[in-house]
């Protein structure tokens, strides 16, 4: 089962550019695009945990991930929590004007 266009404009919104071919088979795998979201953030959160969240050079530079690790596991509780709006077409209407 391929992405349709809806689901890739999702998965765009949520994940930014992201290769169509590699979610097409995420979503053959997994069902949902909901699901391939999370598996990618997922992965995401896991790369930045594997190395160390903060590091820093005295007098030239320090770089923390701890705040990058936090943003993306509110990304995923809010995936989790969220209704598929992506599928549910909306009628959008002028006012009519006096």
């Amino acid at each position: 089962m391929k992405l349709t266009d809806a689901e890739y404009a999702y998965l765009r919104s949520e994940l930014g550019d992201v290769d169509r071919a590699n979610l097409d088979g995420r979503h053959q795998r997994l069902g949902s695009a909901r699901a391939v979201a999370a598996e990618v953030l997922r992965e995401r959160r896991a790369a930045l945990v594997a190395d160390p969240l903060a590091v820093s050079v005295q007098g030239i530079a320090t770089v923390n991930n701890a705040e990058n690790v936090r943003a993306l596991e509110r990304q995923i509780t809010a995936l989790q929590n969220e209704v598929d709006s992506y599928a549910i077409p909306v009628e959008i209407r002028r006012r009519k004007t006096r």
